[in-house]
């Protein structure tokens, strides 16, 4: 198999380039090792409700996923937030209206942010798209890179670009090895939420809302740290989600965790919460396509991110690293997967002429 561009990774940055190089007449095939694409953007369906099991927001201010899912037809509506705060001491005892709602003002995508990767995925050519395939080896060959599968495929590409975090491409072969230098700057980038696991817990009815509650809260006693209203734009079912605040190793029991979520959510919400529909649990520091051992450790800032000198002009630029934890201006966000997948494109349309196979 044989193809100008190969895009490891099919995210949201690698959906963005697949169909930025598509529309330039370029050939291009993405490999996706998950057996689904979207990366960290995960929805899950509970009858009419959309969840989203990893990133959920985007804000006012963020051009570029603003004028994507306009392009798309798709639509989106704002956090919920009207109501009450609840706040939840080291104790577990609970206040009200202490605090403010810390996701006012921020968007959801109506069908979740799923519907955002599904309608990049159909721009592209039938057979464009590989999934449940995982690149193993990269080697570098007279004119183009040799990509090996686990499989034992073997795929010829002029350039790749590897539009996954870091640390994960950090885990592959390279033949000849990369710089110590580059594989150091690789895994020093820490890969944004990948350390967090995320709870939602489903309703029949939006009962906090109608006791004056928003559906905001915030814990000091755990587990989950930050807990927000994930309804649908209109109609239900139902959902509040949180996030997982204890340290990832002390999670590995996923029905003591359960079991404390509930608990947490009746303190919270009261005795209608502690019997959810559904109650879904992702966590991403064991997806072994999202965190790696160095993920475990909590992060608890917003890192500072872009491209590092020592991971440009690999191999001539036949290796190119994209991903949102490679944009300077808003990486991490969604905004930074679409803004690495845009510097991608001018960086790939700049040298298509000086790449070609001998």
């Amino acid at each position: 198999m044989r193809t100008d561009t190969l895009i490891i990774g099919g995210g949201l940055s690698g959906l963005s380039l697949a169909t930025q190089l598509v529309d330039q007449g370029q050939e291009v095939l993405v490999v996706e090792a998950r057996s689904r694409l979207g990366g960290r953007i995960l929805t899950e369906v509970q009858g009419n409700a959309h969840l989203d099991m990893g990133p959920a927001w985007f804000w006012p201010g963020q051009p570029r996923i603003a004028a994507l899912t306009d392009r798309l037809g798709l639509h989106r509506f704002d956090q919920f937030s009207s109501g009450a705060l609840s706040f939840e001491d080291e104790q577990g005892r609970v206040e009200r209206g202490r605090g403010f709602s810390s996701m006012e003002g921020s968007y959801r995508l109506v069908g979740g942010l799923a519907a955002l990767t599904d309608a990049l995925s159909a721009r592209l050519p039938d057979g464009a798209i590989h999934l449940s395939t995982q690149i193993t080896v990269l080697a570098c060959t007279e004119g183009g890179v040799r990509i090996t599968t686990q499989s034992g495929q073997h795929i010829l590409a002029n350039r790749v670009v590897l539009a996954v975090p870091p640390r994960i491409a950090a885990e592959l072969i390279y033949e000849p090895a990369l710089p110590d230098g580059t594989l150091s700057a690789m895994r020093h980038i820490a890969t944004w939420m990948a350390g967090q696991a995320k709870a939602v817990a489903v309703y029949d009815t939006p009962f906090w809302r109608e006791d004056g509650l928003s559906g905001d809260a915030m814990s000091r006693h755990g587990p989950m740290v930050e807990i927000h209203d994930a309804s649908p734009a209109s109609g239900g079912p139902f959902a509040l989600f949180g996030f997982i605040g204890i340290p990832a190793q002390a999670r590995r029991d996923e029905g003591d965790l359960r079991q404390q979520v509930l608990a947490q959510l009746g303190r919270l919400f009261g005795r209608k919460a502690t019997s959810p529909g559904a109650l879904l649990l992702k966590d991403w520091a064991f997806d072994r396509f999202t965190a790696t051992d160095l993920d475990l450790q909590p992060v608890y800032a917003h890192p500072q991110y872009g491209m590092p000198k020592a991971m440009t002009r690999i191999w001539e630029d036949r290796i190119i690293f994209s991903g949102t934890e490679t944009a300077a201006q808003f990486g991490g966000y969604l905004e930074g997967a679409l803004e690495a997948a845009e510097n991608t494109a001018a960086l790939l349309s700049a040298n298509r002429m000086n790449v070609v196979w001998k």
